[in-house]
């Protein structure tokens, strides 16, 4: 084939490439819009993956230690784990992924230690301008679950003898369990973006809430987009006395302000997670529902809906397949800014109390909790969850503004 029959098939493809196409050809080409749908991609792993990447993998990130509360990003100290005498499951790859695992071991944080005989002497950390206090641990205690029928630990000359709550009955080597100890009990922990006022992790609480902002923001779409697009198309196709039943549904619910809204259905239902997600749904639906019957309204007389209705088919085939692929653009549109307006709308609600509880971790109610920290030496407790809020809802609206600019063929040859 020649050369000058190449560049013909080239230019036909350019040529004859579909709508869709075209689109996300402009789309690609808006740096904006694709950082922005780098932010959402990388949200989107973090919150399936969390409990497999942050430090703290236990429920929630809720392992408290009191006393390194509210330290500095990049606060380093030696930690002890000391068994827990209680059965802690270990729970399979999904379960973990969805919930985290509880930690077997008690986490003490300490300035020093020194092992004697068959007992690790503890010099426990208890705040940068504190002197201390001291602890003493059986190394059996360290590394094993200690029965809580039989807790006495024997020494024996170079032996520990005790009972152990899976194994029964135990003597080990003190050189043993000290090595054991050395080896897998005493470890560095190492806080990037320090605690919080219970000794939490805050990088691990930050991260959750990366799930918790999208959880919502993922299911009140939806809930929106359904209720907004069946009332929006109705209005639309049917017009007349039904459309005004709905238009004056959508006026009310227009006329009053979104939160207030938001708040009366939170009281009304409950503050549980899923209620939130409910909430904010049922108030989100209007503006959907509004653009949907515009659009409608513009080409329920077009060719081929007056075909489909001459071949017979009925009005909810007729709307579903034939007229809303059509106004799948300004949909797509609507969805992603409301994405990023349910993501505020939660954190609000989290940092007015009446959103997500604790322990679950929510941006807004980290901030509620720290804002009168700002100004402080401990203001990064409150800054770090803006951020947070800040990218996320800027990678929705740089993506929803592309996906706008990307569809307007009048500015887009």
């Amino acid at each position: 084939m020649s050369k000058k029959n190449n560049e013909n098939i080239g230019a036909d493809e350019v040529i004859y490439m579909s709508p869709n196409q075209k689109a996300l050809k402009r789309l690609l080409k808006n740096k904006a819009a694709v950082f922005g749908l780098f932010i959402i991609f990388i949200s989107v792993l973090i919150a399936i993956f969390a409990y497999a990447i942050i430090p703290d993998k236990t429920p929630n990130a809720d392992e408290q230690i009191l006393e390194i509360a509210t330290e500095k990003p990049g606060f380093s100290i030696e930690m002890l784990k000391v068994r827990k005498n209680r059965d802690v499951p270990q729970p399979n790859v999904f379960s973990f992924l969805l919930n985290g695992k509880d930690n077997p071991y008690q986490m003490i944080p300490m300035n020093s230690y020194e092992i004697k005989g068959g007992q690790i002497f503890v010099d426990r950390y208890t705040g940068p301008e504190s002197e201390g206090e001291k602890d003493t641990f059986s190394l059996a205690s360290v590394v094993y679950p200690i029965s809580l029928e039989n807790s006495e630990i024997e020494f024996d000359g170079n032996k520990l003898n005790f009972m152990d709550m899976k194994q029964g009955q135990l003597s080990i080597p003190v050189e043993v369990l000290k090595k054991q100890v050395v080896k897998n009990n005493i470890t560095k922990k190492t806080f990037l973006f320090g605690t919080d006022k219970f000794g939490r992790d805050n990088l691990s609480r930050l991260v959750l809430g990366v799930r918790v902002s999208l959880s919502v923001g993922l299911v009140a779409v939806l809930i929106s987009l359904l209720i907004g697009i069946t009332l929006g198309a109705i209005a639309g196709f049917y017009r007349g006395w039904i459309d005004e039943i709905i238009m004056w549904v959508i006026n009310v619910f227009w006329s009053i302000p979104l939160l207030l809204w938001v708040f009366a259905l939170v009281l009304a239902l409950g503050r549980e997670f899923w209620q939130i997600f409910l909430a904010v749904g049922l108030v989100m639906w209007v503006e959907v529902a509004r653009i949907v019957r515009g659009q409608i309204f513009s080409i329920r007389e077009k060719e081929y809906v007056e075909a489909s209705k001459s071949l017979g088919f009925g009005d909810a085939r007729t709307i579903f397949k034939h007229i809303l692929p059509n106004v799948i653009g300004p949909i797509i549109v609507i969805t992603a800014a409301n994405f990023a307006s349910a993501i505020i709308i939660e954190a609000g609600l989290s940092f007015l109390g009446i959103g997500v509880q604790p322990p679950k971790p929510s941006w807004g109610t980290t901030l509620n909790e720290y804002y009168k920290y700002i100004g402080s030496t401990k203001s990064f407790l409150a800054i770090l969850p803006g951020i947070a809020i800040l990218i996320l809802t800027l990678g929705f609206n740089l993506v929803g503004n592309g996906i706008r600019d990307a569809l307007d063929v009048r500015s887009n040859p």
